[in-house]
């Protein structure tokens, strides 16, 4: 592969002299797990993408030879010398711009190396939807895209030597975006995967480029205190060891500086200068110890280091006690130690300090990093592999399962945006995730530039463009297709509120053709008539009227067939002329077989209590049937009541309460009075003293010296409120008291 360097016009002359030592280095670290030919085939391949122009420097300058090879040194130096991680670092861009065939790759290097050839182009043409990769979702696209855990590593690596190689690269702009998707992207995928120190160095380098001026004032903060931080550590730790020891405690003691991002986030959060810090570093005593001895070893040590160490009260968090409920164990505190100075001590167990790094993704939980399902003990899986750092047990990543969000896909508008739905999602689904009005008008859409009908099943990584026509609505059918629960309730929605438009269209046709057969509606009637026609709801008879299944004309016939029998079939019905009817007036009580009775044995009736005067037990009430066949109760002094009767006066339906109904109302109370601090206890004591009434919610204002007080109450009758009313009207300094409806 040295004879790369002779192609004159292809490197920079630092170029041919870094990839001479990059592929010495390479090719030492691989060895023995290299092929007979593996490095002449690879050697062959790069320089036929060269002189075919396949691989040639991106748009910013930097040459695709060079960053691949630094990618596979740094896999091979910080995860494991992997022939086949190395060989699809080295060719992946080469297959993607069909300079070698994927059967050319397996027949030279074989499947593994394909694989995740295949992998790295998959996930690197999700790249082409930039308005994606800010999504909170891409991250999972990622990682269900990939197919192989090596993949997603390649990409963490090889934005590590990406970002070592921008330091000092002309366009500003690109440099930002590069670092600031590292940090929000790649960053926290290195800390799932337990890749701390590419991960602390990620965010180290994203602060360097998105804030110079912070990160070099830490950095040279840092720099200028090392000697004397360290001296520090050295004084601080010794009195402690020595103690520890003479305990007899088997322990060891660490003592770590904080990432300089991690001091930048401290600074910003706790709004200090770097002087200013607890803890800009951090001593860790750990404890070898039995696990039935943890706890009692834990608090000695603690008892040591605060007998030394006056600590802090406000700073001491006991997770040994009570652990997290990710399983963190530990005891922190935060001591002032020689200069005055404060320094934070942790003090764990062996055990407590494995989980805590390695156990159960508890550390990355502890930072803060979301978790998502079997994510945790998945990726765990991944990092044990990681730390152990052998190439036998590399073996073992490779079989891993990457099905880790089976059950979800995730598709792209043609702008780049990025939506999660539920597997088995179809365009309909995804029409009213992005808007119900998208929904409702959706015809069909485009994927991937081909079209494609309603039902059809989305999967990840589609790219879909919804058409819509303007006359498209709902219909009953579409929740056959729709799995969302968002796109199933509008749906309904839609297709009732059709419903009620048609059955009002119908009701106003039935209206004007009894009227021009002179036909006197009876609402009672029409109720008997539709349910001898077997229908269940009114509604359904008159869609059915406006859907031409039922004609009007037969409805009128049938109905005049009804009222007929009825008449016959009443000894009491009155017989004369029509001259002879007199208009009787109403009285306020309604004999009982002529009203609705509400209360709790009434069945087969859809009646509910309006909201806009709230009537309770007690109260004059009527029903009145509203658009969609309910009754609505409201008091007989209603002004909404009194307006809708005014229009549609044959919709009223006398009605009276059974007696005792049984359960709670909700009103609202005024109270008006001279504002005092003791009012408002002395209100809720006189409710509270009531057996049958809930206090559900107050609200107070005041204002001059005047109280006003809005209570609403749970309470079983109307005599109940009368009788509640006086209690709190009978109070000191409560000067008036009314029912309001709100």
């Amino acid at each position: 592969m040295e004879t790369l360097i002779m192609e004159q016009s292809y490197f920079y002359d630092d170029e041919k002299v870094l990839v001479r030592t990059m592929v010495k280095s390479l090719i030492g670290k691989l060895n023995e797990s290299l092929n007979n030919g593996d490095v002449n085939h690879v050697h062959a391949i790069i320089k036929q993408g060269i002189l075919a122009n396949h691989y040639s420097r991106d748009q910013y300058g930097i040459n695709p030879t060079v960053r691949n090879l630094r990618t596979a040194l740094l896999v091979a130096d910080n995860i494991a010398p992997d022939r086949s991680m190395v060989i699809a670092t080295l060719l992946y861009n080469l297959v993607r711009n069909n300079s070698i065939k994927e059967e050319e790759v397996v027949a030279k290097f074989g499947e593994d190396v394909a694989k995740i050839t295949r992998g790295l182009i998959k996930v690197s043409q999700l790249y082409q939807r930039q308005a994606a990769v800010r999504n909170e979702n891409f991250q999972k696209l990622l990682l269900t895209f990939a197919d192989d855990i090596r993949v997603i590593i390649i990409m963490i690596v090889d934005r590590l030597g990406l970002m070592r190689e921008i330091n000092h690269h002309p366009n500003e702009q690109f440099v930002h975006d590069i670092a600031a998707e590292s940090r929000y992207l790649y960053a926290p995928l290195a800390h799932r995967l337990g890749l701390y120190q590419i991960k602390s160095e990620l965010e180290d380098m994203s602060l360097k480029y998105l804030n110079r001026k912070v990160y070099s004032q830490i950095a040279e903060k840092l720099s200028e205190t090392k000697a004397r931080r360290d001296a520090y550590v050295v004084d601080f730790i010794d009195p402690i060891k020595k103690a520890l020891a003479e305990s007899g405690l088997n322990f060891e003691i660490k003592g770590r500086t904080k990432s300089i991002n991690s001091i930048w986030n401290k600074m910003k959060k706790k709004d200090v200068d770097l002087n200013g810090m607890y803890d800009l570093f951090a001593i860790r005593i750990i404890i070898d110890t039995e696990r039935e001895k943890e706890k009692k070893e834990c608090w000695i040590a603690y008892s040591i280091v605060t007998d030394i160490y006056t600590a802090n009260p406000s700073r001491h968090k006991d997770w040994i006690t009570i652990p997290k409920s990710n399983g963190y164990e530990s005891l922190h505190i935060t001591v002032k130690g020689p200069e005055d100075k404060w320094v934070e001590v942790q003090i764990r167990t062996k055990r407590m300090d494995e989980i805590a790094e390695r156990g159960l993704a508890a550390h990355w939980k502890y930072k803060g990093i979301k978790s998502e399902g079997d994510l945790d003990s998945w990726m765990n899986n991944v990092r044990e592999v990681l730390e152990a750092g052998s190439i036998g047990q590399m073996e073992l990543v490779r079989g891993m399962n990457m099905n880790l969000y089976e059950k979800e896909v995730f598709v792209f508008t043609p702008k780049g945006d990025l939506f999660q739905l539920p597997m088995g999602s179809t365009i309909l689904d995804f029409a009213f995730a992005i808007h119900t009005r998208v929904g409702c008008t959706c015809t069909g859409g485009r994927v991937d530039g081909k079209n494609q009908k309603i039902n059809y099943k989305l999967k990840s990584g589609d790219t879909v463009e919804i058409t819509t026509m303007s006359t498209q609505t709902p219909r009953q059918d579409w929740l056959n297709i729709a799995v969302t629960s968002k796109a199933r309730n509008k749906i309904r929605q839609a297709v009732n509120e059709a419903r009620v438009r048609q059955a009002d269209m119908a009701r106003e046709l039935v209206q004007r053709r009894f009227k021009n057969r002179k036909i006197d509606l009876d609402e009672g009637t029409m109720a008997k008539l539709t349910k001898k026609l077997g229908y269940k709801t009114i509604t359904d008879f008159y869609v059915d009227i406006n859907e031409g299944h039922l004609d009007v004309n037969t409805v009128a016939e049938k109905y005049e067939q009804l009222v007929g029998r009825l008449t016959e079939g009443n000894p009491n019905a009155p017989h004369g002329t029509a001259e002879g009817f007199v208009l009787q007036p109403v009285k306020d009580e309604v004999p009982s077989d002529d009203i609705l009775v509400i209360g709790n044995n009434v069945k087969g009736i859809n009646y509910k209590l309006s909201k806009c005067c709230n009537p309770i037990l007690g109260d004059k009430i009527a029903g009145f049937i509203a658009s969609d066949g309910a009754i609505k109760i409201h008091k007989l002094e209603c002004g909404n009541l009194k307006h809708l009767v005014a229009k549609y006066p044959y919709r009223l339906i006398k009605s009276a309460w059974s007696g005792k109904v049984g359960t709670q109302f909700a009103v609202t109370i005024k109270v008006v009075g001279k504002d005092d601090i003791g009012i408002v206890s002395n209100i809720t004591s006189v409710i509270n003293k009531n057996a049958d009434t809930v206090l559900r919610n107050i609200s107070i204002s005041s204002q001059q010296g005047t109280f006003e007080g809005f209570l609403v109450v749970g309470i079983p009758s109307n005599d109940a409120l009368d009788e509640l009313m006086k209690k709190i009207l009978a109070l000191k300094g409560v000067k008036h008291v009314e029912r309001v409806n709100r």
